[in-house]
């Protein structure tokens, strides 16, 4: 992905790497001029005149030369944030997109809260890598095979201390980058960790603080960030300990180099013109192969974080979705027959079936009721008819065609589901609506809004369609959340409808008033009421009754209650409760 974004951005990327070279290479030259400048100062063969001439002359050209590499630096920084930016905008849009391609399966596989990181820190690590190598460690290899060639070419015989200085500090830096290596592979699994803890604290914080757990949520994200903070202080201390230990070796090859040239002049006074600035050329150039090593260890550190984002970030970019569609396949309208052919299913990792050979058949038009048990498999039926998920074995077909085989535009226009959990988006009311028909019209919503009971409460609103609607709905109840989603649900007049316990929350009149809307307005259209109470699908054509993920019969509701235990049980329990 991210060599993809480089290619797409070549000229950005190809700026940014030409001006970083363009730097460093003004960075080598310049101690070379200064090198002439001192030479001429120590001179005694020139003239007062001369010498005053030759220093301006070199003065100029270092002045040139120093502008030339404040523009390399300026265009360097740009266009390093340029690319970077670049870089972070593109692999952020691929995984948000990736992620719109999972299925059910893979979400669960990755957990939300994961993938969320994954999207926005992980995609910030990388941003920030990229911005290193644009900026930084491009000019490493540059100052670090520059500095050594041109400062043995500057004092041959000292070339040791070179040798020995890059050894010194390699070795070094190896060892504290192994020790801190660890702790940034630790860093991203506890982020993740702590956005978990945070984000389930604050979603379920009327049911922390109805049961007062505010000590045990503080706790467990203590532990957790006590962990983060045992990382970083550890890193932390290895870097405190870097510093010093590059300036002790850089300070004693000075001192190494100074003696030596020290040594050179008392034998020899013939080199001493040469030997002053020789050797602070020298000193040069090796503060420049100990930056070089030292900002490439230190960014290797930063680096092996961005790398281990890369690894969580391919990860999902290359997790194939558990559920594909025929690319090939048409956009068709379907009739509204339902058909469940010895379908079996199980959920990732779970050793037990939650459905287990199930066959029955609904013909268009038809309104069915599921009931059962809670955990008798009702909801994961629903979501195998919407295709989020995929039968572990048999076929689900609709309108005579079995699911696997249709396109995903075929599903959306004809199929509509309700979840169990009513779920809004922060927007407006006609925004929510929207996600049902996207091109919807006034006429479509109201006909909608009526029939879910939502329009007595939308019209009262400010705006009314246009009405704000907060994250997760939270300034409506818990009613007015469900006959949204029904509104939702209904808006594209589907030819299959189903409704996953969707009218739990509501009164028992206002789901009269919803089940008549729908027999009225949505006569052709078959519709699946998954139910807790059987009062809500006792006028339905026929009815399924399902134990443990078998189904165990089906029929009316009279037939039921004369022929089904299962349903028998059921319904005396309610009708005792009602009693």
């Amino acid at each position: 992905m991210i060599f993809k974004s480089i290619i797409k951005h070549k000229w950005i990327a190809l700026l940014s790497v030409l001006s970083t070279f363009l730097y460093a290479g003004v960075q080598l030259y310049q101690p070379q001029v200064m090198k002439q400048i001192l030479t001429v100062i120590s001179s005694t063969s020139y003239t007062r005149h001369q010498m005053s001439d030759k220093i301006s002359g070199y003065g100029i050209e270092l002045l040139i030369v120093a502008a030339i590499g404040i523009l390399g630096a300026i265009v360097s920084t740009l266009s390093a944030a340029r690319i970077a930016q670049e870089i972070g905008a593109d692999t952020r849009e691929a995984t948000y997109k990736k992620i719109n391609t999972f299925s059910y399966e893979n979400i669960e596989e990755f957990n939300a809260g994961n993938l969320v990181v994954r999207m926005t820190n992980d995609v910030t690590q990388v941003q920030n890598l990229m911005m290193m190598v644009f900026q930084i460690l491009l000019r490493i290899p540059v100052l670090l095979i520059g500095g050594i060639i041109l400062s043995i070419t500057t004092m041959p015989k000292l070339w040791w201390i070179t040798v020995l200085l890059v050894v010194l500090i390699v070795v070094v830096t190896a060892v504290l980058m192994g020790r801190m290596g660890p702790h940034f592979m630790a860093f991203q699994k506890l982020i993740d960790r702590i956005n978990a803890i945070a984000k389930q604290n604050l979603r379920g914080s009327r049911v922390v603080k109805s049961f007062v757990q505010e000590g045990n949520q503080i706790a467990e994200f203590d532990k957790t960030s006590d962990d983060l903070y045992g990382h970083n202080w550890a890193v932390g201390k290895l870097f405190s300990a870097m510093i010093p230990l590059f300036t002790i070796i850089a300070q004693g090859a000075i001192w190494v180099a100074i003696y030596f040239v020290s040594t050179f002049v008392t034998k020899s006074p013939s080199v001493a013109q040469d030997s002053l600035g020789g050797l602070s050329t020298f000193m040069t150039y090796m503060g420049m192969i100990m930056f070089a090593i030292i900002m490439g260890g230190m960014m290797s550190m930063f680096a092996s974080r961005g790398f281990v984002s890369i690894g969580r970030i391919n990860e999902v970019l290359k997790t194939n979705p558990a559920m594909t569609f025929d690319e090939n396949a048409k956009d068709e309208s379907l009739s509204g027959s339902v058909k469940f052919d010895h379908v079996s299913f199980s959920y990732p990792n779970d050793k037990e079936a939650t459905l287990k050979d199930i066959s029955f058949e609904i013909k268009p038009g038809q309104m069915v009721g599921i009931v059962g048990a809670t955990g008798a498999g009702k909801s994961t039926l629903a979501q195998l008819i919407p295709r989020l998920f995929d039968p572990t074995e048999g076929t689900v077909s609709v309108g005579g065609k079995d699911l696997k085989t249709v396109s995903r535009g075929t599903l959306k226009s004809n199929i509509s589901i309700v979840l169990q959990k009513a779920i809004l988006f922060s927007g407006t009311i006609a925004g929510n609506i929207k996600q049902g028909k996207s091109d919807a019209t006034d006429e479509e919503m109201n006909r909608a809004a009526r029939i879910a009971q939502a329009a007595e409460f939308i019209t009262t609103k400010d705006g009314q369609y246009e009405a704000e609607v907060e994250e997760r709905g939270n300034n409506f109840s818990g009613g007015q959340k469900q006959r949204l989603s029904i509104t939702r649900g209904v808006v594209k007049n589907p030819n299959v409808l189903i409704l996953d316990d969707s009218t739990s929350a509501l009164d028992a009149k206002s789901e009269k008033l919803v089940q008549e809307a729908l027999n009225k307005d949505l006569k052709g259209t078959t519709t699946i009421i998954i139910a807790q109470k059987i009062s809500s699908v006792v006028h339905a054509d026929n009815i399924l009754v399902l134990d443990q993920g078998k189904l165990v019969g089906q029929g009316t509701h009279h037939e039921l209650v004369a022929t089904n235990k299962i349903y028998q049980e059921i319904y005396d329990t309610q009708k005792a409760q009602e009693d």
